[in-house]
């Protein structure tokens, strides 16, 4: 690696990209769809690895989302799902509070949506660990911001519609930010100058777009006009029902409705390649980890594409907790990688801490594993002993067991066996199929992926032993998660 002034070997930054609702098969590089474009996702899995057993710890944002940040399961602090989801306790350390203790500048940049996080709250960037930050709170408004308007005249204009159509203004550090303008390249931008910024000393930088989560039909006029695609009008109270105005704002109802989703992908993965350039310009692509995951499965609801994976966000089939994974570290990840092994959103922060160099024990207490411990000498240059050292390394096999729960429904994945189940006598599951028009199931499912990713045929009558041995784990790991927070960092 390259070395810093006295001859210490230099840290690497990390840049973590997460997207929003991005569809497992919606990537170029696939060659599943064609109509996708995705030129920058593809040079990450080309440089990079591509991990395609990777899961999020839940099919939906806010609990993902705080899974993520703490590298352990968000059920732990009481997080299922979006009544009782929030970022972990003060005593459950993040990422940002991690790196920043060692040395790391910290910036954060995008959507927020931890849980119920108001201004001055933990959820809120400054208050988790992010020195630097440009955000906007999704919680505040129906779990989404507005691709285009985020001031006071906008909310004065929207009026009953500004809550649902998330036209609030943003937050930089601790003061309100107004941006009349474009959402994901102002993301971007902020994200390019926060690594100028910080050229020069290890820096983490979390680049979370708004994209790809409805309402997709927000794009700049010019790009509307370069597409041929009409202008969608964001609901207007004096018009229709919300509820009704949303049933024909999403799919099937939605005309056009895939062509703006990949407009937005189009323009995401457009700003993720001018960060990819801007670190080589600045001469840093080798001295930073790159990562790109997204917060759940792709939604039906927004016509994102999952397949071979059944479902979708809000579900727990394959096709809404399984997610685009991609892992860049020139010399230290081979290029064209390939990891079938599980791995989790939760591996990210071990991860990290793992590659800056720091004491396994700051990160012991996570659930995830370093990923990086997969990579030996075979693959790329593992002497340093800089990553896969410590607790939790992670071989090219990856986890044994990974496990979900929302409260009303559960699953568990140990190697290619997946057990699912749905409560049925849960109201939630008729909620999501007459609003998101998905389907969660009912009752017990069981699923050997090596032979059925796509999850069509249920196993469970035929194989009653294993479907109790994996009722049994998930049991046993629920009872661990019942009894409170991991360990904290020492």
């Amino acid at each position: 690696m390259p070395l810093r002034d006295g001859g210490a070997a230099r840290r690497p930054n990390i840049i973590v990209i997460v997207s929003d609702d991005h569809g497992y098969a919606d990537r170029s590089a696939l060659g599943t769809r064609e109509d996708v474009a995705t030129p920058a996702l593809d040079r990450l899995a080309a440089q990079g690895a591509s991990y395609t057993n990777a899961y999020v710890t839940a099919p939906i944002c806010s609990p993902s989302r705080a899974g993520l940040a703490a590298g352990s399961y968000q059920q732990r602090w009481g997080a299922f799902w979006f009544n009782n989801s929030e970022i972990g306790p003060a005593e459950v350390p993040t990422t940002a509070e991690l790196l920043r203790a060692e040395g790391y500048a910290t910036g954060y940049f995008g959507k927020v949506h931890y849980g119920t996080e108001h201004a001055g709250d933990r959820g809120t960037p400054p208050q988790h660990g992010y020195e630097e930050s440009f955000y906007g709170l999704a919680g505040e408004s129906m779990g989404r911001l507005n691709y285009l308007h985020h001031s006071e005249a906008a909310v004065d204009s929207y009026g009953e519609a500004a809550f649902p159509m998330a036209v609030q203004p943003l937050w930089e550090g601790g003061e309100p930010a107004e941006l009349e303008g474009f959402l994901t390249d102002e993301i971007g931008a902020r994200a390019r100058t926060f690594i100028s910024d910080h050229a020069a000393e290890p820096f983490l930088a979390t680049v979370a777009f708004n994209a790809v989560h409805n309402f997709c039909w927000q794009l700049p006029a010019e790009e509307l006009a370069k597409r041929g695609l009409p202008a969608y009008e964001d609901w207007n109270p004096g018009e229709s029902e919300y509820l009704d105005w949303y049933d024909g704002a999403i799919s099937p109802h939605l005309e056009n409705g895939r062509a703006y989703y990949l407009a937005q992908l189009e323009l995401m993965d457009a700003q993720i390649g001018k960060i990819l350039d801007h670190l080589d310009e600045l001469g840093l692509a080798e001295d930073t980890l790159v990562v790109y995951t997204t917060d759940n499965g792709g939604s039906t609801c927004n016509y994102g594409v999952n397949e071979p994976l059944r479902g979708t966000k809000y579900t727990l089939w394959e096709g809404g907790i399984r997610v685009p994974f991609l892992a860049r570290w020139t010399g230290r990840i081979p290029a064209g990688a390939v990891r079938e092994g599980l791995a989790s959103s939760m591996d990210i922060l071990p991860t990290a801490l793992a590659a800056a160099g720091a004491d396994p024990q700051s990160y012991g207490h996570v659930d995830g594993l370093d990923l990086l411990g997969g990579f030996g000498d075979d693959d790329g240059d593992a002497s340093d002993g800089s990553a896969g050292s410590g607790p939790g390394s992670a071989s090219a096999s990856g986890h044994e067991a990974l496990h979900w729960d929302c409260g009303w429904q559960w699953a568990v994945r140990r190697g290619d066996w997946k057990l699912s189940f749905v409560d049925s006598t849960s109201p939630v599951p008729d909620s999501i199929r007459r609003v998101e028009h998905a389907d969660p199931g009912s009752g017990f499912f069981l699923a050997n992926l090596a032979r059925d990713e796509s999850e069509t045929t249920n196993l469970a009558a035929s194989e009653p032993a294993l479907v109790a041995e994996l009722s049994a784990l998930h049991d046993e790991w629920r009872a661990v998660i019942d009894a409170g927070v991991s360990p904290v960092a020492v």
